[in-house]
């Protein structure tokens, strides 16, 4: 009762799985994104649960969340997409961790790591067609692999982008983004690793398939419900509360820092232990639901930094320590993190990366 707690159902994010690859080209390989602790999901179990269904390509955004997985997974494939400095080259090599190369001096100075020790580093080149973060400009490609061979010391085994919008009913900007992209291709061998789609682009562009598909929000239960998509997927993970305290209180009562909501009729408040403090966003103050008993409960005054209060209603039988939903199902009703995005204002993304990595995780 002093602290709210995260389930993972992984038997759904293996169906997630099976429903992505049974879709996809044939031979087309499901790149996990699983930086941010798994967007929240916890990032060992996540990885584990999907490597039993076969799941071979993983990627993260920092060197040590690899480090992490090498030690539980000892023969998949695990890509950084973030900066990857000279200084941790000897890591890159012994973890058997591939980097990606963001532009011709960051390739250049960890060939010269590479070299220094007789070692070459396998890696990815990231090409930049339009998102304008890492990457080298589609149009220098051709360069900076001709200086990259002359030096020595990288295998650039696969090659990769990342697109800045994809809109199945306006892909111009994507397709332009392809366009380039395939440009790009063009100055590599054929047998290179080639990757494009992220989860929205792989739900409705079956063309960019390539070798691989970067797979991240969607596998975790989210954007993939549009019936025009190749795929469904389900939400994995469940946040809930107990009831720290029930009391009646009259109509006219004020609740909360600064009274920013009164009581228009006597009813029933409950108290649930979790707050701003455990990622529940603040947003979320006299707007969101929780569910509790099967029904659709109102907060009500301001989210605090360890409680925030629900009125349950006059006449609602809740007890000290009855479980509260924050996210999931309960019964016939369901709030899922892109309901609360809507509120908030925000992504799903940022609800399930929000909820604080000290919350004890269960897995189903």
């Amino acid at each position: 009762m002093n602290h709210s707690w995260v389930e993972v159902n992984l038997g759904q994010l293996q169906e997630n799985l099976r429903s992505v690859q049974s879709a996809v080209s044939a031979g087309t390989e499901i790149i996990f994104v699983i930086k941010a602790n798994a967007y929240g999901h916890g990032l060992i179990p996540v990885a584990k649960a999907a490597a039993e269904e076969g799941v071979n390509w993983f990627t993260v955004a920092y060197l040590d969340s690899a480090i992490a997985l090498r030690k539980e997974l000892k023969d998949v494939r695990l890509l950084v997409i973030g900066h990857a400095d000279p200084d941790q080259i000897d890591l890159l090599l012994e973890h058997r961790i591939t980097p990606i190369i963001t532009d011709l001096q960051n390739g250049l100075a960890l060939a010269a790591a590479a070299r220094e020790r007789g070692q070459v580093l396998d890696a990815h080149l990231k090409i930049d067609t339009g998102m304008g973060r890492l990457g080298v400009q589609w149009d220098d490609v051709a360069e900076v692999l001709a200086e990259f061979k002359r030096v020595g010391g990288l295998n650039l085994s696969g090659a990769f982008s990342h697109f800045a919008k994809v809109e199945p009913d306006a892909p111009t900007d994507a397709f332009a983004q392809a366009e380039k992209f395939n440009a790009a291709l063009a100055h590599f061998p054929p047998t290179v690793f080639k990757h494009l789609s992220s989860s929205r682009a792989a739900l409705f562009f079956p063309e960019w398939d390539f070798d691989g598909i970067r797979q991240g929000i969607d596998l975790y239960g989210y954007g993939a419900a549009d019936p025009n998509g190749r795929f469904y997927t389900k939400p994995i993970l469940q946040w809930k509360a107990r009831v720290a305290q029930v009391k009646q209180v009259p109509a006219g009562f004020s609740v909360g820092y600064y009274g920013t909501h009164t009581t228009d009729y006597p009813t029933q408040l409950a108290t649930l232990a979790v707050g701003y403090a455990d990622g529940y966003n603040r947003r979320l103050s006299n707007t969101g639901d929780v569910l509790i008993g099967g029904r659709r409960c109102s907060i009500v005054g301001r989210v605090s930094m360890n409680w925030i209060t629900v009125d349950i209603g006059p006449d609602a039988n809740v007890q000290v320590g009855d479980e509260a939903v924050l996210i999931g199902e309960q019964g016939q009703e369901a709030i899922w993190a892109s309901e609360l995005s809507k509120i908030c204002r925000t992504i799903p993304y940022e609800i399930i990366t929000s909820i604080n990595t000290s919350l004890d995780r269960k897995y189903i």
